[in-house]
């Protein structure tokens, strides 16, 4: 397993499969969103939790076409389903290879990017405990997207149409969470339905992830 995680982290690296791209984006959407809005400190700081958490979610999509479309033109998903590693846990790589690639980027720069939007001081660490419990959860469900439509031509749009829908939850209780945290309120509620849906995501997608493909190698 270690060794599949160290070959998907240097594949991801030499073949651009998120780590700046997704940073590029996320600082895009930081930055353009102070211009759409106007000067104005409340508003940024009011919006600030959500375009931070819509911008690390849309970050995290624009690599999960790659995810397993590599392996898939040059055969190695084929010599994965018949290694003696379980399909499930080949899918958990992955989907951590992707999270370490993508998700912790966008984890470490939110802080920083925060300021640009005026996120009260408050908000700075529930913002980074929230994106660090609901980012998993974006690669998990990403994986099971791109299992999905693995072989598809031009399967991009396809994905995200999928997966979307998926995100929306964690992307509800996340913002919320560093949004009640920004005005001082109660975070718990939030934080522990986020906690929830990412240990159901990492608990049962994996299986079915493995399930998709399988049928899709067929």
């Amino acid at each position: 397993m270690i060794a599949l995680l160290l070959r998907d982290l240097r594949l991801a690296f030499r073949a651009g499969g998120g780590f700046g791209l997704g940073l590029a984006f996320f600082l895009i959407v930081t930055v353009l969103v102070p211009f759409s809005v106007g000067p104005q400190s409340d508003l940024l700081a009011t919006i600030a939790p959500g375009v931070l958490w819509l911008g690390a979610l849309l970050a995290c999509l624009l690599s999960l076409d790659r995810l397993l479309a590599l392996d898939w033109e040059d055969g190695s998903l084929d010599l994965l389903a018949t290694a003696p590693l379980p399909l499930e846990a080949t899918v958990s790589v992955k989907a951590l290879a992707h999270w370490i690639t993508t998700g912790l980027p966008l984890v470490l720069a939110a802080p920083v990017l925060g300021v640009l939007l005026n996120l009260p001081g408050p908000g700075f660490s529930w913002l980074l405990v929230s994106l660090l419990l609901g980012t998993p959860a974006l690669s998990v469900i990403g994986t099971f997207g791109a299992a999905l439509t693995v072989g598809l031509k031009r399967g991009g749009l396809l994905l995200s149409l999928l997966v979307l829908p998926l995100y929306v939850p964690t992307l509800i209780f996340g913002a919320e969470v560093a949004r009640r945290g920004a005005v001082g309120m109660e975070t718990s509620t939030p934080l522990l339905l986020l906690a929830g849906i990412t240990a159901g995501a990492v608990a049962l997608l994996p299986f079915a992830s493995a399930a998709v493909l399988r049928v899709n190698l067929r």
